[in-house]
């Protein structure tokens, strides 16, 4: 019986059931931890936060000085049918919207810049976390759901970091501002637009519960979208072969469906927020022209202070308006920062030992000591391993699919660590090594080779500074590797497309290879790495596993037994356990686990 997984911790302190993916996680719509945390991006970009709202006071105050000259227009010249002074009033006038115009376009400008160099870092920071992360996390996390953390999700901090931060507390500023105005200038017409206030406060408590759950629901949906694209686009193939186009059209189309759903309930709560609080307005609006034009028949009130006070008003519901836009957007942040903090909040299980002593000299000894292994708990991979592989040895590792040949490859450079015992390299526990030392010793080779896009020069280099492209070169001379790549149009200039799709099977090994054997580890670890392809490149491959494995430790794990033939020693693995060692003629004299596999693959007379 599986051991139930505890509850985790999100980033913000709660906690969610155990195996509750990250999109569900729950939380409030303002949570101050979160904001700290994201406001520790913008720190460095502060000056430019500080000089953006600035300017926008200076807005704002550009904004509340246009209606005052109105009201002086109308109660001075225009009232007393004296136009002198009027053409001053309006070329200031008209100087403040100019004056608007221009600092809103450099407050604009200086904000965005803002808000793109935090996406910047924050950005960095998630990608920086993603590649430290150990192979264990990927095995649990869909690769469209990782991607959606890098993109959509920070966008939406992006959205609200670069259009939200400074404007809030300005707008707040300029809505003391106007009501102090409006208590200054008419207080009982200033007693009407605050009569209103207390209903726009409970519609905002009404929607904002709605827009935050809206918001995570939309923020989930493009998760398993982005997560069953990048699954159906890596597996075309099978999916071509096997004729689901149609059922994955379909299935997509569910998907989509209920992202677009997602999306309308977001819609129909902000639009019905936006559309509650203009009503608000325009029924303030309404009462103080019912009662300012009472006040001005009584003689208690001009025109140009109504004008002016009606202006304001305008201008008190826009940042409220603007406001409840801000909210919205404030609960599409929180819902992303959520996730994006508990991505990195996950604990990099692999790290470099905190005192790391001098590296030993390098010569490529290997010691597994009562090695066990799960990657569940109570379902034990690896049983109490012991073998030891002297230097220069190769050492095949072989046996069934699934009895634990590849993990052992995976613990000796720590992609995982050991439940128990000890794996060893020239003498030191591979967990008292720097990551970078460890992984310079050990060269690896696996079954499906990954190539990047870009040049073959860059593949084999991957920027590594100790491989310059003289190396490279030798290194796929000795492999064999040179005469297919001068073949190619611009030799080691060419263009490889994504994950080498232009070429060949044998093609992509024999790079690898040689990617392998430019950096001259001490310790060579080859991982099924011939079996996926025909006999004529098997036997290219082969020589250049001879080149390979010449003067250094190798251990090849094979599923084929006729790559490990010749093999110092051959280790037979089965349900976790090594359950015989010698070499293939020993071990075929035996007549145990060696010998049955090797009948199965040759057949009882090849074995006699």
């Amino acid at each position: 019986m599986k051991r139930a997984s505890p509850p985790t911790t999100s980033a913000a302190g709660r906690t969610r059931p155990a195996g509750a993916p990250d999109d569900e996680v729950l939380g409030k719509a303002y949570d101050a931890r979160l904001m700290r945390r994201l406001l520790a991006y913008v720190r460095p970009h502060v000056h430019l936060v500080a000089f953006s709202g600035l300017l926008l006071v200076l807005v704002s105050g550009a904004q509340l000085l246009q209606p005052y000259l109105l009201k002086l227009a109308i109660d001075g010249p225009i009232t007393n049918r004296n136009l002198s002074g009027l053409d001053v009033l309006v070329l200031l006038y008209v100087g403040t919207i100019v004056a608007e115009l221009t600092l809103r376009y450099l407050q604009v400008y200086i904000t965005e810049l803002a808000g793109q160099n935090v996406v910047l870092d924050l950005r960095a920071a998630v990608f920086g976390h993603l590649q430290a992360l150990s192979s264990s996390f990927y095995d649990r996390n869909p690769v469209g759901r990782l991607m959606t953390r890098v993109t959509t999700d920070v966008e939406a901090i992006n959205e609200f970091f670069s259009m939200e931060v400074a404007t809030v507390f300005i707008d707040v500023a300029k809505l003391v501002s106007i009501l102090a105005i409006l208590l200054v200038m008419a207080p009982s017409l200033a007693l009407i637009t605050l009569a209103v206030v207390p209903v726009l406060f409970a519609v905002s408590l009404f929607f904002r519960k709605r827009l935050r759950d809206a918001y995570r629901a939309i923020r989930t949906r493009i998760s398993r979208i982005n997560a069953y694209l990048q699954e159906n686009i890596s597996g075309i193939a099978i999916i071509h072969l096997f004729r689901r186009e149609p059922r994955n059209e379909a299935e997509f189309d569910s998907l989509n469906r209920d992202h677009r759903n997602a999306d309308l309930g977001s819609v129909l709560y902000d639009s019905l927020l936006s559309a509650v609080v203009e009503l608000v307005g325009s029924v303030s609006v309404a009462l103080l022209i019912w009662y300012g034009g009472g006040e001005i028949l009584r003689g208690a009130l001009t025109f140009g202070t109504l004008v002016a006070f009606l202006k304001y008003v305008n201008q008190f519901f826009l940042p409220i308006q603007d406001l409840s836009a801000k909210y919205a957007t404030m609960q599409s942040a929180m819902a992303s920062s959520e996730r994006i903090f508990a991505l990195l909040d996950t604990p990099v299980e692999i790290v470099d030992h905190p005192a790391p002593l001098p590296p030993p000299p390098s010569r490529g000894r290997i010691d597994f000591e009562g090695v066990r292994f799960s990657y569940v708990p109570e379902e034990e991979v690896l049983k109490g391993i012991d073998f030891s592989v002297a230097p220069g040895e190769t050492v095949a590792i072989v046996g069934a699919t699934g009895s634990g040949k590849s993990t052992v490859i995976r613990l000796l450079i720590r992609l995982y660590d050991v439940t128990s015992g000890r794996v060893l390299l020239d003498g030191r526990d591979v967990r008292e090594y720097e990551l970078s030392e460890l992984r310079r010793r050990t060269g690896l080779v696996l079954q499906d080779p990954y190539i990047f896009a870009g040049t073959i020069a860059r593949n084999l280099t991957l920027g590594d500074p100790r491989v310059d492209l003289e190396r490279a070169r030798l290194a796929a001379r000795a492999v064999g590797a040179d005469a297919f790549i001068e073949a190619l149009p611009g030799g080691y200039d060419f263009e490889v497309r994504e994950r080498g799709s232009n070429l060949s099977t044998g093609q992509k090994q024999l790079l690898s290879f040689a990617r392998c054997l430019a950096r001259d580890p001490a310790v060579l670890v080859l991982d099924e790495a011939t079996s996926s392809v025909d006999p004529e490149t098997e036997r290219r491959l082969q020589q250049a596993v001879a080149t390979l494995t010449r003067g250094r430790t190798s251990l090849i794990v094979a599923h084929r037994l006729a790559t490990v033939l010749g093999a110092d020693r051959i280790l037979v693995m089965h349900h976790g356990e090594i359950r015989e060692a010698g070499t293939h003629a020993q071990l075929l004299a035996r007549e145990g686990l060696y010998r049955r596999l090797y009948e199965l693959q040759f057949g009882a007379a090849a074995a006699s």
